[in-house]
């Protein structure tokens, strides 16, 4: 279990101070009809960088003006992750995308109805090959060519099955001419391992969130060659994920949590406090690796359009749960033949991304919400405007 430790840390307690008392939600939340059902919540989380809103929320005390009390606890896997939220063990967690919707069409997991409560940051993984494979593609200069000269199928490890990194990863793969599922050998592998993993000559490249890419760096065991801002720019990554049934069966602690969340994106979206999270964030309780190689790809300082910085809030843009963002997992799952092409993609999503609720909660904190679908083309110049027809299914020339 951690405990906060906000007295100990260094806060900037005038900052927070003005938010308890200026923030819609420090009045909102004795005037809302019905009290909170719930007001302990245990969150899990994953050691990566983009774990800082939940960090944030829960050193900083955010949930206290909202009369929540925050319980985090770090989780070795995604997989882990998944189990802890389907027994009722974690309230909510800091959740792959797709594992999310892995699990909604019983892919990941049992069956069972989830929820996205908000999206947590947009940006900030990437792809990182072995030495031996990067030497290859600076002498060969097309992936399948330095594949070739490996002589035997390489190894690639991404984070989940229907994860965010494994469809980046297939993506990309296929945008480069190989095929993700016939060309390579994908492996499952928990972010704080794939780094050990390289090193041990077991990969030949690897899709992950940060910190991890930037500490294989470091190491010497490899080097980054892509950033999945490149695939899909500003793309949709970790999300606050829970089961349906917590937001039907406790809909005011669930408002209370998305406002908590809110408050600890938009604290999180300047540089300043960036650096200081990292310090954070560098705690074995947390991620457990040194604060430069956190901040290194955590701030914007360097950042351009190929490395997109990590976003956490722009006005609340980062955090609305698009139901189109989530009908593009499904679409890339019947693409890999993981799941069969269904009609009802675009209803299913928006069953699973709770966008009424995220409204009312944003109103509370006066975050504005988009009115538009957001439009983005990918890495291989198809569009992706939220329509999951068959028609953009058979566009790709590369899938199962």
């Amino acid at each position: 279990m951690l405990k906060s430790r906000a007295r100990s840390l260094p806060r900037p307690t005038c900052l927070i101070e003005a938010l308890l008392m200026n923030s819609p939600a420090n009045t909102s939340t004795s005037d809302e009809p019905g009290k909170l059902e719930k007001t302990h919540l245990r969150l899990g989380f994953v050691a990566l960088s983009d774990a800082a809103p939940l960090v944030a929320a829960k050193l900083l005390e955010f949930g206290h003006a909202h009369g929540l009390t925050i319980e985090l606890l770090k989780q070795p896997s995604w997989a882990a992750i998944r189990d802890k939220l389907l027994s009722g063990d974690l309230d909510a967690a800091h959740s792959l995308y797709g594992l999310v919707y892995g699990v909604q069409l019983g892919l990941g997991g049992p069956q069972t109805d989830m929820a996205v409560l908000m999206v947590l940051n947009r940006n900030g993984q990437a792809i990182t090959v072995s030495n031996r494979l990067a030497a290859a593609l600076d002498e060969h200069k097309t992936l399948p060519a330095a594949l070739a000269t490996l002589g035997r199928k390489p190894v690639f490890a991404q984070t989940f099955p229907t994860g965010t990194h494994a469809m980046w990863l297939y993506y990309w793969l296929a945008s480069q001419g190989v095929h993700p599922l016939r060309d390579i050998e994908s492996v499952v592998i928990p972010p704080p391992q794939m780094v050990d993993a390289l090193a041990q000559d077991r990969l030949d490249g690897l899709c992950v969130g940060e910190p991890w890419n930037t500490v294989a760096q470091e190491r010497g065991v490899g080097r980054t060659i892509a950033y999945t801002s490149e695939v899909w720019p500003d793309h949709p990554e970790k999300v606050l994920a829970s089961r349906r049934d917590f937001v039907t069966r406790y809909p005011n602690t669930a408002r209370a949590l998305v406002q908590t969340m809110l408050e600890a994106c938009r604290w999180r979206d300047d540089d300043g406090h960036r650096r200081e999270i990292a310090r954070w964030l560098a705690d074995g309780e947390f991620v457990g690796v040194p604060a430069e190689l956190i901040s290194a790809r955590l701030v914007a300082e360097g950042c351009d359009d190929v490395r997109r910085p990590v976003q956490f809030f722009q006005n609340g843009v980062v955090n609305y749960p698009h139901p189109s963002d989530g009908a593009w997992f499904f679409a890339q799952y019947a693409r890999w033949g993981m799941a069969d092409w269904r009609n009802d993609f675009a209803r299913i999503a928006a069953e699973v991304n709770q966008v009424e609720l995220y409204r009312l909660a944003a109103g509370n904190v006066g975050v504005g919400v988009p009115v538009a679908t957001p439009s983005s083309v990918l890495i291989d110049g198809r569009v992706w405007d939220g329509d999951a027809g068959v028609g953009y299914l058979q566009g790709f020339s590369v899938r199962c």
